[in-house]
């Protein structure tokens, strides 16, 4: 079993960056892709970005792409978003998941891991 642990949320400023980090722990050993979900107040979660196991691919919602940046450093069992350029509709709290396969994740698919998710708050 792999948990994951979300961190690096805030309160920013439209325009600013913020860097949110994920940390897997657990059964490392199996190969996970990793990525992104966030849920706004009153709203569906929604897929952000998503990342293979070797991090050769990376697939982004139309509304981050050009903005956010996902990568993964698998020495450190960690998965992180950079994030610039935000707007107050990326205010959601975001949710770290992992799951062998890396096909689907837009689709709404069950996911096998979650993390606990960190709150982004970006203000006008």
């Amino acid at each position: 079993q792999v948990q994951l642990v979300e961190s690096g949320g805030g309160l920013v400023q439209a325009g600013a960056s913020l860097r949110l980090s994920c940390a897997a722990s657990g059964r490392t050993s199996r190969r996970y892709a990793m990525g992104w979900f966030r849920q706004a107040p009153g709203k569906e979660r929604e897929f952000v970005a998503v990342i293979s196991w070797s991090g050769g691919s990376t697939y982004y919602a139309d509304s981050v792409k050009g903005r956010f940046t996902i990568s993964r450093d698998n020495s450190e069992n960690t998965v992180l978003l950079q994030m610039n350029s935000l707007k107050p509709e990326d205010t959601a709290v975001y949710y770290c998941a992992a799951d062998p396969q890396l096909s689907g994740w837009e689709g709404g698919r069950y996911l096998e891991v979650w993390g606990q998710g960190t709150l982004v708050t970006v203000s006008s």
